[in-house]
């Protein structure tokens, strides 16, 4: 064999090593992204609904316009204060004590918990934060999440003293820029006060859940994930990153056994646009698993942190079904843990 025809031969064989190692990487990385992007059940396909409480949607859009009277954050204290005292109001009008943890005064997170029959039962967590970017007066980012929370906490008071979990609501302070992945951030103050991580079973945020769209092309998303999610902006995500995907698989399998408005999930490395983009980052950090239930934001709302986002924008009859499947998730996730 001369010179040429070994140096042919060499380079066959490399090439043929470097498709093979190619390929595998790529089933590798198909694989992984459908591991993660994958969740039990199947999303509501059925003609548009009304919820069930014919009032909820109304109460739903009292909350949202009252919050979203203007922009709130630390630029404008007397906002801050207007909207903590109408949460501490709205609480104690449902039979809870609310507890204000210091963040930035006044910016303060606005906590009420729903004891277990037990007092070392495991604890499951919620929160929304009330803060606004800028001059936003934040509708859907995020008094949408803040009502869906003032909705709940009403709905489960009757499990008081019953629950074979904790459940324990917390309305943040200082989401936003600038104190986004920050300790003045009011999800970073709350996730570091939990003594014990093991003890939470896990945490949801409730982060923008108002506009929808049937129309083509109303949805985007960041690569790769346009390749696994629809482009009509009608649906809820459910959104983690992996360290979240068992926590998150429990939760959107249990919402859509009762949820009559289309849902998708699934879980992605927290470097994916968008991923960690709510109050669940700070306890990922702990090592608590958490996503966020999000109409996606950034990625559907056009008025996404600018000044035309008003409650005029939102669909409060699909945000009603979004909270009735939430409790209906919530109340199916209890009775299933007491059964264990």
């Amino acid at each position: 064999m001369n010179f040429v025809e070994h140096s042919e031969r060499r380079g066959g064989v490399a090439r043929r090593v470097f498709l093979l190692v190619g390929f595998g990487i790529v089933t590798a990385l198909v694989v992984g992204f459908l591991w993660a992007t994958a969740t039990p059940g199947s999303s509501y396909e059925g003609p548009a609904r009304q919820p069930s409480d014919s009032a909820l949607a109304s109460r739903l859009e009292t909350h949202v316009r009252t919050l979203a009277a203007g922009p709130r954050n630390l630029q404008r204290l007397a906002s801050v204060q207007h909207t903590i005292g109408y949460l501490t109001t709205e609480l104690r009008s449902y039979g809870y004590d609310p507890e204000l943890q210091e963040v930035v005064s006044p910016a303060d997170n606005v906590i009420v918990r729903i004891p277990a029959a037990q007092p070392d039962a495991p604890i499951l967590i919620i929160g929304a934060h009330y803060d606004t970017a800028g001059s936003s007066p934040g509708a859907d980012d995020n008094a949408s999440g803040v009502a869906a929370l003032l909705e709940l906490a009403r709905a489960l008071k009757a499990n008081s003293g019953t629950s074979p979990i904790e459940l324990e609501l917390v309305f943040y302070a200082n989401e936003e820029p600038p104190h986004f992945k920050t300790n003045a951030m009011g999800s970073h103050v709350h996730a570091h006060s939990v003594e014990e991580p093991d003890d939470v079973l896990g945490m949801i945020s409730i982060e923008a859940i108002g506009y929808y769209s049937e129309n083509s092309g109303s949805q985007h998303y960041p690569f790769p994930l346009s390749l696994r999610y629809p482009s009509k902006g009608n649906f809820i995500a459910f959104v983690g990153d992996t360290s979240s995907r068992d926590f998150l698989r429990r939760m959107v399998g249990s919402f859509r056994e009762n949820a009559r408005i289309p849902s998708v999930g699934g879980t992605a490395p927290a470097i994916i646009q968008g991923i960690d983009w709510s109050d669940h980052w700070a306890y990922s950090q702990r090592g608590i698993p958490a996503f966020m239930i999000t109409d996606t934001a950034i990625f559907r709302n056009p008025h996404y942190h600018r000044p035309t986002d008003t409650a005029e924008k939102l669909d409060f009859g699909r945000m009603a079904l979004v909270v009735e499947g939430l409790e209906a998730m919530l109340r199916s996730g209890l009775a299933k843990q007491s059964s264990n």
